[in-house]
């Protein structure tokens, strides 16, 4: 199905003016032909007149029927009987053919955090009724769907999912999508709503992307296809996982004339069932490298002071001694808490 654009509609405030003044003068011709036949001075040119405007007071409304209005990053899909007739892009004033209808099968379908078009009459007095397009009647009042497509960038925010990673872990993520329609005859035509097609393609796209990647940096584990481990996960590659996740749903919706502007994580973490456990292995992790770092300084320290008695000759220390004076320093240089200082007042043996 391709497009096709109607540019040459912009045509509406003189259709308008014309069916008010037809209007205006099937009213004062009714009158002007009720007199004599009232009067009984009427003859046939009378009553045919009459007829005629009649007729027209009863139908003349449906030209009306034809005027649209569209604000700037709008369009409307249009039929004739079943069968495209074309597009109206662009803001303006339009009239097109009575009987043309707006198409959207996905008006009605509202996107978590969307900017879709909100449900308002659409075109000149509200189409009037099904004969351009309304789909639905409020309780409280005539509420008239409009079946205008939006061309504006909009933010699709699906909910969190749980996802197993490439290790096996459950982990919860969510996404937002930015995204445009393209080519309006795509989104109406070769899908049977657009909108809900969108939002299942992202929910495939991101169980696809996720299973790849482990949330940290694991060993031995190729996130690339190119057969060599690396260091990709959800947590530190977030820039590479979203760029996968936008190309994967871009090559699903392209049939549907979207484009996938950008898609960014909004949530990462492990679920609720292991968070605990991670949280207590991250603990553990940092705790044995923040031992490491203090054991290699409180080691240094050690042969810094071990080097300075020797090379002054303060003091002679046998090897029994020089590993007391070790075990004091590392207990006092490794201890969690500050030691206590005991003074020895004998003699050193």
């Amino acid at each position: 199905m391709q497009e096709r654009i109607i540019s040459k509609s912009k045509n509406g405030m003189p259709m308008l003016l014309l069916g008010l003044l037809l209007y205006i003068g099937a009213f004062v011709g009714m009158i002007a032909c009720i007199i004599p036949l009232a009067e009984e001075n009427g003859g046939p040119l009378e009553v045919i007149g009459l007829v005629i405007c009649v007729l027209w007071i009863l139908v003349g409304w449906i030209i009306f029927l034809g005027l649209k209005v569209l604000k700037p990053q709008e369009a409307l899909v249009l039929t004739l009987f079943g069968k495209y007739k074309g597009t109206l892009k662009g803001d303006g004033f339009f009239w097109v053919n009575p009987f043309c209808i707006g198409f959207n099968p996905a008006s009605s379908t509202k996107l978590n955090q969307s900017g879709d078009v909100s449900t308002s009459g659409g075109g000149a007095l509200s189409r009037l009724g099904a004969m351009a397009g309304v789909s639905s009647l409020s309780a409280s009042g005539f509420s008239f769907e409009s079946k205008k497509i939006s061309l504006k960038i909009m933010t699709l925010n699906n909910n969190k999912q749980k996802i197993n990673d490439c290790l096996g872990n459950p982990v919860e993520i969510g996404i937002a999508v930015m995204w445009k329609v393209v080519d309006t005859a795509k989104a109406v035509f070769n899908v049977d709503n657009y909108k809900e097609y969108l939002s299942l393609q992202c929910d495939t796209a991101l169980r696809d992307i996720v299973r790849i990647y482990p949330y940290d940096v694991a060993p031995n584990v190729d996130t690339t296809g190119d057969g060599v481990a690396d260091d990709g996960s959800l947590r530190g590659s977030s820039e590479v996982v979203v760029n996968r996740i936008r190309e994967e749903i871009q090559k699903k919706v392209e049939i549907a004339g979207i484009e996938i502007v950008e898609a960014r994580i909004t949530y990462l973490a492990y679920a609720q069932e292991i968070a605990a456990v991670m949280l207590q292995r991250q603990q553990a992790s940092a705790i044995i490298d923040a031992r490491k770092m203090i054991v290699d300084g409180a080691v240094g320290m050690v042969e810094m002071a071990l080097e300075r008695l020797n090379e002054n000759n303060m003091v002679n220390l046998d090897e029994e001694r020089k590993a007391a004076m070790v075990s004091n320093l590392l207990v006092v240089l490794c201890g969690n808490h500050d030691a206590q200082p005991i003074v020895n007042t004998g003699t050193l043996y």
